[in-house]
C-alpha cells in the first residue's frame, strides 16, 4: 500500500494527526471523533496499517494504534529531499531575475545618460 494513496483521503490525514497529536488511541476513540460509522474507520485504520503508516496492538479486545515512527521519518526524508530541489531550482531562478534586473539597469542608465548628452534645440 501507497503512503500517498493512503494520505489522500482526509479522514485518514485526520487520523494521523490524532495520533501524532495523541500518541496512542484505540480503535473505539478513534471512531468516537468522527460521523462516520465504526467498520468505515476500521476500514480507514487498516488502509493505514498497511500503508506502514500506523501500528496496532492488541490488547486484550482492545486495538490501540499509534504512528509508526520509522515510516513518517521515511516521508519526512522525502519531503526535505523535494524541499531542496524546489530551493535550488528557486535560488537559480532568482540569480536569472537578478541578472535580468542588472541589465534592465544598466540599459535604463545607458538610456538616461543619452538623453541627458543629447543637445537641446
Amino acid at each position: 500500500m501507497d503512503a500517498f494513496y493512503a494520505l489522500a483521503e482526509p479522514n485518514r490525514r485526520h487520523i494521523i494527526e490524532m495520533l501524532a497529536t495523541r500518541g496512542q488511541l484505540t480503535a473505539t476513540d478513534i471512531c468516537r471523533k468522527f460521523e462516520v460509522s465504526a467498520p468505515a474507520i476500521s476500514q480507514h485504520l487498516k488502509v493505514l496499517r498497511e500503508a506502514n503508516l500506523v501500528q496496532m496492538e492488541k490488547r486484550g479486545q482492545q486495538r490501540i494504534y499509534r504512528i509508526n515512527p520509522e515510516a513518517m521519518i521515511q516521508f519526512e526524508g522525502w519531503a526535505r529531499q523535494l524541499m531542496e530541489l524546489w530551493t535550488q531550482r528557486f535560488d537559480a531562478f532568482d540569480a536569472v531575475l537578478m541578472a535580468e534586473k542588472q541589465k534592465m539597469v544598466k540599459k535604463r542608465k545607458k538610456s538616461i545618460r543619452n538623453v541627458q548628452a543629447k543637445p537641446k534645440k
